[in-house]
């Protein structure tokens, strides 16, 4: 069913044909992983505590999971993990872990992602860990219910136009409500929708560096942060694109998000958001 691709630093990725997107970056699927969700999320700095909670939004092949146990323990052997994963398709994780795409890994990360591919849960003395398999409209639900407060939280959908119900204002106010008060959110998104639903929810955000493309990643936290976003940046928030998705019963199909969002997108007085790009490419031509 999933046919692993090679990526630019050597990592596989799957290309999913229901979302017609591949799950990674094609310059580098362990790159992705750690340098726009491990390292915006300061999981670094985070792992010298006792403790340290995970919230793994998109789940899919466990690479930026892996790669945050990896930073964890090579820095505090002793830090015990709280970790909780949401996907839709169970069939992933478990070819990831078919394919042996996680066996790079140093022990005992392959076994502990094997298990929850398998049994979607493990407790031992370094981490106690469920995968969620479903919507993640609900099974969001289900962890802001249980008062899960994660240090830092990856958000990693497919892209805006081809899910949107993940990165509405609704699905952003579960995501803050999941978020600890020092906790960070880390996207590889620059979306203008993405940032004003964060923003809407009452986090701020902020650029990470980029990855393999010119676009930088998206940090929100309900803290100050080091990257405020650029001038062109924050004129992009004053266009039509800015416009979130939105779904008010977290249960709408895409083809409603998408289309709620194209009428409110004609009635706004907004600047066209060509208008925005033709202004900024005269200003710095390529």
């Amino acid at each position: 069913m999933f046919t692993p691709q090679r990526t630019a630093d050597g990592s596989f990725t799957f290309f999913s044909s229901e979302f017609g997107q591949d799950f990674h970056s094609r310059h580098g699927a362990i790159q992705e992983a750690q340098f726009k969700f491990v390292e915006p999320t300061q999981i670094r700095q985070k792992a010298q505590q006792p403790s340290i909670k995970i919230l793994d939004v998109c789940y899919g092949l466990g690479y930026n999971t892996a790669a945050a146990l990896a930073t964890i323990w090579e820095v505090n052997p002793n830090c015990r993990v709280e970790w909780v994963g949401l996907e839709l398709d169970s069939t992933v994780p478990k070819a990831a872990i078919a394919h042996h795409l996680l066996s790079n890994w140093y022990d005992p990360i392959p076994q502990i992602l094997t298990q929850l591919a398998n049994n979607y849960h493990i407790e031992t003395n370094q981490i106690h860990a469920q995968l969620l398999i479903g919507d993640a409209r609900k099974t969001l639900q289900y962890c802001s219910n249980l008062g899960f407060k994660a240090d830092a939280i990856f958000l990693d959908p497919f892209s805006p136009p081809t899910c949107p119900g993940l990165w509405t204002v609704e699905f952003m106010g579960l995501l803050a409500s999941c978020c600890a008060q020092m906790g960070i959110i880390a996207t590889y998104s620059c979306s203008a929708a993405v940032r004003t639903a964060m923003m809407e929810v009452g986090l701020n955000i902020f650029s990470s560096d980029p990855v393999g493309r010119r676009s930088p990643g998206t940090i929100a936290s309900f803290t100050e942060l080091e990257k405020p976003i650029s001038l062109q940046e924050q004129e992009h928030l004053q266009t039509r694109a800015a416009i979130p998705y939105r779904d008010p019963q977290l249960c709408d199909p895409a083809t409603v998000i998408l289309h709620r969002r194209k009428i409110e997108q004609q009635a706004s007085l907004l600047e066209p958001t060509s208008h925005w790009k033709r202004r900024w490419l005269t200003r710095f031509p390529t």
